[in-house]
């Protein structure tokens, strides 16, 4: 199988939460030695960060892995660790008749005996136990492993687990149960954050709280060994800083692992999905171990944290009008960004060339740390993240430059405009109302003709008066 790329995402990156950056593409960096697992993935859990990964959206079959979501659901079900169960044979005792019996783990857990739920968690996390994963399953699901797999599978729908199935909590071989190397990344960081999770699989060796001396007289003798070679130090496999969480091994899907790894105060998470069960030559081989080793190797020796973008850089430059003195403002990075970066490569390479500003031009007063604009950053054509630019002192305003422009704007401003109209309107209703008033002053002073006037009658000759001589 090709070697795939890491994908180096900034925003994730950042040592400092405060950061302003975006997310970004990938970055392709090589991986020095060909790992043998079809799928794998290799994560920074200080900063949440992706370095590796390798068909890291394949579905593959998890095996006992699953028994990593069986453990979240039954601490976060069960009210009481404490609380002690009975075993009942009967329980796990359909599993016997597979095609598949090499793929069946124990833990010597028999009929009868009485184990806390921290008992069966322990078993099932070291040993893969089907005796231990199916009791639980059964007890948490109210005497119904089928309610319990619901819950499994409503749990990782809230995870966003969106390429993965669960069918039973034991993790035997079932065409419709499969995961991504991704979704159990994702899984796995969130186990870990659960209670007690963590120091159960990173537990190397675990005797039982409750002796059950009937079936097990000799106690010192019934003790749990992580699977993980990587935790045993007389082993060839053996890792320092490895903490297990899980192995699982199915016939039909190859050899599986979850592991941390820390080093000098780095932690990192290697999930590596179906490795082959055996080399060239049929011989057993764990290549599982092998891809976490070479994994965790290569990310202790090549990757540390750098300053890929000091607050101090200068990184720009925009106009600025009115001002006093400088007519422009410098730009510089609101905050320094720090990310986890590939030691082999320079930081100096990184392009800072990709700006785009707020605004063109400005004008004054500017004060210092203001907003002005957006950097991001580019290695070789991909984008690695996002800061935002701010100003690197104040620029005060000139009082003579702005009585200038602001006579010069002044017939130009929209007010102004708008109070003229506003005015033209008034005078014209003024110069209306006198109008009307002039015409009705002239009414008012116009004599009336009398309606009473005898109209005078052409041709009609005047009449004498009686003469009163007699």
């Amino acid at each position: 199988m090709k070697k795939k790329v890491i994908s180096l995402l900034s925003a994730a990156a950042m040592l400092i939460p405060t950061l302003n950056a975006m997310d970004a593409g990938a970055i392709n960096f090589t991986l020095n030695t060909q790992i043998k697992s079809e799928s794998a993935i290799l994560l920074n859990l200080d900063c949440d960060e992706i370095i590796y990964e390798k068909n890291a959206d394949a579905k593959q079959m998890p095996g006992p892995l699953v028994n990593i979501m069986t453990a979240v659901v039954c601490i976060e079900e069960c009210k009481d660790l404490s609380e002690e169960l009975t075993i009942d044979e009967e329980v796990y005792s359909p599993l016997y008749v597979t095609d598949y019996p090499d793929d069946l783990r124990f833990a010597e857990i028999e009929d009868g005996d009485i184990l806390t739920y921290t008992d069966l968690l322990y078993a099932m996390m070291l040993k893969s136990s089907i005796e231990a994963s199916q009791t639980i399953a059964y007890n948490i699901g109210g005497e119904s492993v089928t309610a319990f797999v619901e819950k499994m599978n409503a749990k990782a729908a809230e995870l966003g687990l969106n390429d993965t199935h669960f069918t039973n909590p034991t993790g035997l071989y079932d065409p419709e149960q499969y995961t991504t190397a991704r979704d159990m990344a994702v899984l796995t960081k969130y186990a870990l954050k659960t209670a007690h999770f963590d120091s159960i699989c990173s537990t190397y060796e675990y005797t039982p709280s409750v002796p059950n001396l009937e079936r097990h007289p000799d106690r010192e003798s019934w003790v749990w060994y992580h699977s993980n070679l990587m935790m045993d130090k007389d082993s060839d496999y053996y890792y320092a800083g490895t903490r297990g969480i899980k192995t699982a091994n199915l016939e039909m899907g190859g050899r599986n692992i979850a592991a941390t790894a820390s080093k000098d105060g780095n932690n990192y998470l290697a999930i590596c999905l179906k490795s082959p069960l055996n080399n060239a030559d049929g011989d057993n081989t764990f290549y599982h171990l092998n891809d976490s080793i070479t994994l965790f190797n290569w990310a202790f020796k090549h990757f540390s944290y750098q300053v890929v973008l000091p607050d101090s850089a200068e990184l720009g430059e925009i106009p600025v009008e009115l001002a006093e003195g400088n007519n422009y403002v410098l730009a510089k990075p609101k905050e320094e960004m720090t990310m986890l970066w590939y030691n082999d490569v320079d930081t100096s390479l990184i392009s800072r060339d990709n700006i785009k500003w707020y605004k063109t031009s400005l004008k004054a007063p500017i004060k210092k740390g203001e907003p002005l604009g957006v950097v991001t950053l580019e290695y070789a054509g991909e984008q690695i993240g996002t800061m935002e630019l701010v100003a690197v002192s104040d620029v005060n305003r000139s009082v003579t430059k702005y009585n200038l422009y602001a006579a010069k704007m002044f017939p130009k401003a929209s007010w102004f405009k708008k109070s003229l109209v506003i005015s033209g309107v008034v005078c014209l209703i003024y110069i209306l109302i006198c109008i009307y008033a002039y015409v009705i002053f002239k009414n008012k002073k116009k004599p009336i003709k009398p309606i009473y006037a005898v109209p005078k009658v052409e041709g009609q000759k005047k009449r004498k008066r009686p003469s009163n001589k007699q």
